[in-house]
């Protein structure tokens, strides 16, 4: 959630800024601009995307130093005063930010009385003038910097430019930020993504942690003083792969992708000779995981209905009780944390806000907590220290598609290892892994021939509603498809449990009223059969999900076929066709299926 990329080197900063916003765009694109040092502090800015702020842009902007930002509105409305960079009065010194100051309202009342006036409505501009004020007393960078931070109360990844010199000063809390050195040249970057074309060699700067960033390297300390421990980090090769290609969208990229990613996130991780998982990041022996009392599942839309997979897997599975949590909720609901349950942060960039809030407040009351995430480096996987990477590559469409099924398969893994510490019999495992290791085929298989979708987006894209029901595991399959296809097409979705349907929704159903339905081969199946004649009583138009081959394509007006697989894997299989029909239903509809509106791919407040 927003986007900072910052450069100081021998090369023209101006089209490095531009670029470094453009692989980070899906973190923010309400407003995007660039201030780049030039004996002045130059500043372009402009509301929408970076195409729009590139259009604006001279054709020539010299300068070697510069810092840049793309931003999702949280103080103030979308407009080209509220958009970054920020200066303080005199032009002196600009300024880019992440995360969201709580005390802004003291601090701009502060400056006001000052007779400071402040030209835009965010809380980030404060921060601007308190660290010009900070120079004007005497202080050095490094100092105002660090003293302007000492009153803020909040969250920030922050970035300072000044004019008179050539540096530029940088601070976390709360909010990622990265630095990388190259040859005579150093980067910062809110992602990693962006700073794989220019190094491999970055550090990832902890909470409390300030820096000094020169063209020849930088040195990081701690904002109450003295050294840091920050690191050097390689980052993996994957998070450069991330064009296009042949693909006119990341996100149908990105469900092709699925396959290989699966594969990705498998390998290695299936040990079939004692029919167990393998995940060795998480450091937990068997007789840990037997005496583990519950587990808890916790994290925030496409990552919370990964949980709820998980959930189901692992009490099916372990027959231990296992529970899903919505993160934003977990630390405000004073929650009892058994030190002896193990606890699982699951989300793809590994920044999200809430479930960091989350972490530490199991930290806090003592639990073990484990991150399931994507990116390597990120503050759920450095503030657990253990966990898995799900390995899914880099994911560039807002609407997570390839992350829900990586997630997925490394908590069926863990099921299945927590599983053969108890009553779970080889045999069973070995099954279960002959099987696993067949889903990238048969998604690929599906891929190749994924029926009548343009059907199924025909019967949604001008419904008021459109319900989703699924049974046990695909329940929470359901849930996924309906977040889908309200991102990407604005279209209202409720998400039910079958059997739930009859106790309230079946209200919205009138003539013609779509409704799709997950409905795997499983014990499951019958009754949800049920529930599609319950639909179909009251007008509705039903839409199937099922196994090839199976009777109950009969049921639906518009049926689509998944190849067969174990119950428990159908979950990889079944959320496919909902991705699909989000993704047609956007473009039908004339959305922005990449960047919709009003979201962000890593939302890094609360």
């Amino acid at each position: 959630m927003c986007g900072i990329f910052g450069y100081i080197g021998v090369k023209s900063a101006a089209p490095l800024l531009v670029e470094g916003l453009r692989r980070m765009e899906y973190r923010g694109y309400d407003s995007t601009g660039i201030a780049v040092l030039n004996g002045e502090i130059q500043v372009h800015k402009k509301v929408g995307k970076v195409n729009d702020l590139k259009k604006i842009l001279p054709k020539v902007i010299k300068g070697n130093c510069g810092i840049s930002h793309t931003r999702w509105a949280t103080h103030g409305g979308v407009t080209d005063e509220n958009a970054h960079p920020h200066l303080n009065e005199t032009s002196s010194l600009a300024i880019v930010h992440n995360g969201i100051i709580d005390n802004v309202r003291l601090l701009r009342k502060k400056l006001e009385s000052k007779g400071i006036e402040l030209v835009s409505e965010t809380d980030s501009e404060v921060l601007a003038h308190m660290i010009s004020i900070g120079l004007d007393s005497g202080q050095e960078p490094i100092e105002a910097v660090r003293q302007t931070l000492r009153k803020v109360v909040g969250t920030w990844g922050l970035c300072v430019m000044f004019k008179e010199h050539d540096m530029i000063i940088c601070a976390a809390n709360g909010s990622p930020l990265i630095l990388g050195q190259g040859d005579g040249e150093s980067f910062v970057a809110s992602d990693p993504h962006a700073l794989t074309p220019h190094t491999q060699s970055v550090s990832f700067l902890e909470d409390g942690d300030i820096a000094i960033i020169r063209r020849g390297g930088f040195k990081i300390s701690r904002l109450e003083g003295g050294s840091s421990s920050t690191g050097i980090t390689i980052l993996e090769e994957e998070w450069g792969e991330a064009d296009l290609g042949d693909y006119p969208h990341y996100m149908i990229k990105e469900i092709h992708e699925q396959p290989e990613a699966l594969r990705r996130c498998i390998s290695g991780r299936l040990d079939y000779a004692n029919g167990n998982g393998k995940l060795g990041g998480l450091r937990l022996d068997s007789a840990t995981l037997r005496a583990t009392p519950h587990v808890r599942l916790i994290g925030c839309g496409t990552a919370l209905n990964a949980c709820k997979v998980g959930r189901l897997a692992i009490e099916k599975l372990a027959r231990v009780p296992a529970m899903a949590h919505v993160a934003s909720e977990f630390r405000y609901n004073d929650p009892v944390v058994d030190q002896l349950g193990l606890h699982f942060a699951v989300s793809q960039s590994g920044e999200t806000a809430d479930t960091l809030s989350a972490i530490k407040e199991i930290k806090l009351k003592g639990g073990l907590v484990f991150g399931i995430i994507n990116v390597v480096g990120s503050t759920i996987a450095r503030l657990c220290g253990r966990g898995v990477y799900i390995h899914s590559g880099p994911e560039q469409a807002v609407a997570s598609t390839k992350a829900f099924t990586n997630m997925v398969a490394s908590l069926l893994i863990f099921a299945l290892r927590l599983g053969r510490t108890r009553s779970f019999s080889r045999a069973k495992g070995r099954k279960i892994i002959d099987e696993f290791k067949k889903m990238p085929d048969r998604l690929e298989k599906y891929l190749e021939d994924p029926g009548p979708i343009m059907e199924a987006v025909d019967a949604v894209k001008n419904a008021k509603s459109v319900l989703f029901l699924g049974r046990g595991l695909s329940s929470p399959v359901a849930s996924e498809g309906a977040l889908k296809l309200m991102e990407v097409a604005y279209i209202p979705c409720l998400s039910y449990p079958a059997g739930e349907m009859k106790h309230g929704p079946i209200a919205l159903l009138e003539e013609g009223s779509p409704v799709v339905v997950i409905a795997p081969d499983d014990e499951m199946k019958e009754k949800t059969v049920a529930s599609i004649h319950e639909c179909r009583a009251r007008g509705a138009r039903i839409i199937l999900i099922h196994a090839e081959g199976d009777e109950i394509a009969s049921e639906g007006d518009i049926s689509i076929a998944v190849p067969r697989c174990d119950p428990l894997l159908t979950p990889l299989l079944t959320v496919i066709p909902t991705q699909l029909i989000a993704y047609h239903a956007g473009l039908a509809l004339g959305c922005d299926v990449d960047r919709p509106r009003n979201l962000a791919k890593s939302v890094t407040v609360e």
